[in-house]
Order: structure tokens, then sequence, then C-alpha cells
């Protein structure tokens, strides 16, 4: 008997405004959640993303907040696919965070605007299998394809960037403050430093990043002291980025 699964709570909150415009922020990790034999119909998936942003009719601009760690590949490459055939004017707002997918669902927007003390994290997919040879070949060749559908993406933002550059950022896991990605190609406007809270529920996925700075923060539970999140690969303290990376991520304060 197939295993019931819980519905995740929506990362992203569509709202009509006037003047045939509309808001969506999309606030936390990128996911897409199939309900199986014992599915409540209230899954998170792309199709009901898409069932919302038609229900906005004819908008002609679409406004996009964004703070999220990443999360399901497939999911957010769905969704970018969404937003860029819309015909609305894409206009993309990092808030604190576009990390992994996030970064690429960024990438639909006819314009990208980020705050100074805002971050933009790429790399290369990655992904688990359980199975046999044969199944784990396969999904090596699925990430292959992925990693080349990605690296195009970035290409069509930031048509002066080469591929080997771009190569070269996805290999090290590159995170990247609001300056360069404007430096890159990777957003069209930075803005003053604002406020950030962020309200990243499953912080899971950060600590599986390699290069995760280790001055962003978490807060178990309200009323405890922010606690680090510690690296996989800790950097030695006068080898770590300099301080603008480091006060790029210092307003982004992840409740758990």
């Amino acid at each position: 008997m197939a295993k019931k699964v819980t519905a995740k709570k929506k990362f992203w909150v569509f709202k009509a405004l006037a003047n045939n415009e509309a808001e969506l922020t999309i606030y936390g990790e990128i996911a897409d959640s199939q309900g199986g034999w014992y599915s409540t119909g209230n899954e998170v998936t792309p199709t009901s993303f898409k069932a919302e942003l038609d229900a906005l009719g004819d908008i002609t601009t679409l406004k996009v907040y964004m703070n999220s760690p990443g999360g399901d590949v497939f999911a957010g490459q769905t969704i970018y696919s969404q937003l860029k055939r819309h015909k609305a004017t894409i206009n993309i707002y990092i808030d604190g965070l576009a990390a992994s997918i996030a970064s690429v669902i960024a990438m639909a927007g006819d314009t990208i605007h980020m705050p100074a003390n805002a971050m933009m994290m790429i790399h290369h997919p990655m992904s688990g299998v359980w199975g046999n040879a044969h199944e784990m070949r396969a999904m090596a060749d699925t990430l292959d394809k992925v990693c080349e559908s990605i690296q195009e993406t970035y290409l069509s933002k930031a048509a002066d960037m080469s591929r080997e550059d771009l190569i070269a950022l996805l290999d090290a896991e590159t995170w990247l403050t609001a300056q360069e990605c404007l430096d890159l190609g990777l957003c069209d406007v930075v803005e003053k430093e604002k406020t950030i809270v962020a309200s990243i529920r499953d912080l899971e996925i950060l600590a599986k990043y390699k290069n995760t700075p280790r001055i962003i923060t978490v807060k178990a539970e309200k009323d405890d002291p922010p606690e680090p999140i510690p690296p996989i690969n800790p950097v030695e303290p006068d080898k770590t980025e300099d301080v603008t990376k480091a006060k790029a991520i210092l307003a982004l304060e992840c409740e758990l």
C-alpha cells in the first residue's frame, strides 16, 4: 500500500494588483511534491503553479519577489519556462537569496533587481538515486543534459559571459554578491541595501552546499540565539571572502 504523503506548504503566493499588474512571492524551498495513491489534491506542483498564473488573466506586468535556497531542479526549470513564455513583462526582485535552481528561475526576468546585500549562488545540478548501475548511469546522463540546459539559461541572460567562465563558476559553487551579478550580466539593477528577514523553512538544503557562507545563521527556536550553519568544507579565516561578501549575507536571518 502506498504511503500517504503530507502536502507541503506552497512556496509561492500570487496577488492581483490594479492596472493589469500582479505580484508573485517565491519564498522558501522550490518543491515538487506528488501525493501518490493518497493524494489530497493539494500538493505543491508546477501544474498548480501554472493554474494560479493563468488565473491572473491578461496581466501586462508581473513583479516577482524571491528569497529561496533552491530545491527541486525539475520543478524549478518548469517554473522558469512558465514565467519565461508568459506574455507579461517579468520583473524579478531578489530580496535576499536566489541559490541553485532559484537563480535559474530568476533568469526568467526581463529585468532582475538585487539590493546591494542580496546574493545569488550558482552550481551544477545535483541529485540522488537509489538503484542499480544502469539507473545510476542514467541519472548521470540526465544531470549532464540538465546542466547543459541550465548553462544556456544563464548565458541567455549574461550574453557577454563565455561558456568556459560560466562552467568555472558552476564548478566552484560560486556565491555572488549583487555587484558581482551585475558585473557578470546576471542581474540588471543593484539597489540600496535593505533590511531583510528571510523565512527559509527547510534549511537542510543550505547545509548540503559545500560553500555555504558561515555567516548565515539559523534560529532553531524563536527564543534561541542564532547559531551558524557550519559549511561542509570550512574555510580558514585567512582565506575568507572580503568584507563586501560578508556584509551581503549579514542581513539574511533564516528562521526554521
